[in-house]
Formats: structure tokens, sequence, C-alpha cells
């Protein structure tokens, strides 16, 4: 018994040193990029998520790294979306009654019009339906991660696996440009708090990029255009569904592949956003993880900046990225004539 224990011990062991040895180079390197940004922050006054996608950017060959590879993607992805989840501690049910039922009404709008202008501009530009709906959809909803989630469900092809990585490298670069020329855009028009979050929710394409726009003017703005981002990004499960059905229907033949499930960070964030309505949650215990949601969303903003390889684009024809530019200009613009005219 004893000498089974002792095994099943040295095994468990065995295991986080393996998990340590792939995941701690790369977190390592998001983490003291990070810091660096935070220190740059306090020393110059510039916005910390800036400082963090700029150094990461200039860190781009560790992302080529092996063993900073792993670490890099786990800092970008699951640590981005558990300091996401967090930040539901830092709002509550008062803070989105503020808004008005308008926002949501504008979200849901301005997603549907958009993916209905892309379908326009594909087909104006000599591009498929498919192509139109890949990049309408992630450019309304959520970015790269809903071009991941639209291409699992559409037939499957050399031509659409390239098409999905054009589009996650072009919306990921134009919501990059979005996060330091929309908080410009927010300031030369003069918005509110609340019309700048609505605009900087309901426009940039990325959560992360979200985060660091609404953070760079101030916490209040961050706080209230990551919830209008989120619901955007609550859209993408009945938009995905609706897209799988339509190819279903229309190839037989080839079965839906994947199902849609509801992103867990979005689950954990209302989860926390309610809790903390009712103030279930002590305040010894809210307050330092609502703290922590900063230096985890820092850290993910300063991995994204290192797996971030802006010459990868150039290797794409001009018709594509006219495609994409086109429809984050109809979005941004669309958001403006809503807040204008509200």
């Amino acid at each position: 018994m004893s000498t089974s224990g002792g095994e099943h011990t040295v095994g468990v062991i065995d295991r986080v040193v393996k998990i340590k040895n792939r995941y701690f180079p790369g977190i390592c390197v998001a983490i003291t990029i990070g810091i660096a940004a935070s220190f740059l922050s306090q020393k110059y006054g510039a916005p910390a998520m800036l400082m963090a996608l700029l150094l990461g950017l200039a860190f781009n060959f560790l992302s080529e790294e092996s063993s900073c590879i792993p670490g890099i993607e786990f800092s970008a992805k699951t640590l981005l979306r558990l300091g996401v989840a967090l930040l539901g501690l830092r709002i509550t049910f008062g803070d989105v009654l503020s808004l008005g039922w308008g926002p949501l009404v504008m979200v849901c709008s301005a997603v549907l019009m958009t993916i209905g202008f892309g379908l326009f501009m594909a087909k104006w530009l000599g591009f498929s339906s498919r192509f139109g709906l890949l990049t309408g959809g992630s450019v309304a909803i959520c970015g790269a991660s809903a071009a991941m989630a639209i291409s699992s469900v559409m037939p499957q092809s050399e031509e659409s696996k390239r098409d999905t990585l054009f589009t996650v490298i072009s919306v990921t670069t134009l919501s990059t440009i979005a996060m330091i020329v929309y908080p410009m855009i927010v300031h030369e028009l003069a918005m509110t708090p609340q019309e700048a979050s609505l605009f900087l929710g309901g426009t940039i394409h990325d959560v992360a990029q979200v985060v660091g726009a609404g953070y760079s003017m101030s916490g209040e703005i961050g706080d209230l255009s990551t919830f209008v981002k989120l619901l955007r990004v609550a859209m993408l499960v009945p938009i995905v569904l609706m897209i799988g059905y339509v190819f279903r229907s229309r190839m037989s033949q080839q079965a839906g592949s994947g199902r849609v499930a509801i992103p867990g960070f979005l689950i954990g964030f209302v989860a926390l956003f309610t809790a903390n309505s009712f103030g279930v949650i002590p305040a010894m215990i809210a307050e330092p993880l609502s703290g922590s949601s900063s230096w985890l969303l820092l850290t993910a903003v300063a991995a994204l900046g290192v797996r971030t390889s802006l010459k990868e684009i150039m290797n794409v024809g001009w018709l594509p990225v006219i495609l994409v530019i086109s429809e984050t200009i109809f979005i941004a613009a669309l958001m403006i004539g809503f807040i204008t005219f509200h």
C-alpha cells in the first residue's frame, strides 16, 4: 500500500514538473514584459496596456522559440479569459442599468448589420459568401475567436483554412490598430464615458484590445466597454449555430462538424457579475481577485503582442484586406451614428 501510494505521489510530481517545464518559459516572458510595461507606465504616464502591447511586438521573435510558444499561447488565451471573467467582480447591475436598454439594441443591430454588409461587400469584390460570413462575423462579434468558431461549422478545405488564417491575422492586426486609434477618436468627438464605452466595446474586434483601449482611458470606461464587448461575444453562439444550420441544410452530404459551446469565460463573467451585484462575495475576497484581473490582462496583452507577426499579412492580396477594412470602418461608423442620434 505504501509503495503504491509513493509511486502515485511521484507520478503526480512528474506531471507537475512536465507542465511547469512546458509553460513556464513563455509565461515568464509575458509576465516580465508586463512588469516592464507597468514600470514604464508609472515612470512616463503612458497606458500600461499599450506599453505591454508595443513591448510584446518588439519580442515577436520569441514566438518562434519552441520553449516559449506553449506559455505564450497560454498567457494570451487562458490568462486573458481568466482576467476577463474576474472583471465581473468590478461591475454591478447598477452600472449596467446606467447604460439602459439602448446599448443592447445597438449592439445586436450592429452585429447583424455588419455581417450583412460583409456578405454584400464579399459579393461585390468577387468573393464567396463563406468568406463574407467569415470576415463579417469576426469583425462583428469577437475577432479571431469568432473566425475560428464560424470556420468550424463551414465545409473544410485548403481554401477555407487559408481564409481562416488570413481572417485571424487581419482582424488581430486591425484590432491592434483600433486599440491605439479609437481612444483618439473618443477624445476628438468629446464622448462621455458611457458613449466611449459603447464605441470601444461595440467596435473593436478582440476582447484583449477592448480591454487595452478602455483601461488606457479610465477604469470606468474599461469596465463598461468590456461589458459592452461581452454583449457582442454572447451573440457568438446563436450566430454560429445559425450559420452551421444553413450550411448543413445546403450541403446535407457534409454533416456540420463540432458543437458550439458557450465560452467559459463568459459564463464566469456572468456568474461573478451576478454574485457581486447581490453582495454574495465578501469584500476581503472580491477586492484581491478584482485587482488580480488587471495583472492577468496586462500579461495576456503582452503575450498577444509577442505572438502577433505583422509581416505575414504582406503575403496576401489587397482585395481581402480591403474587405476586412471596409467592414471595420462600417461597424465603427455605425456605432458613431447610433451614439450621435441616440
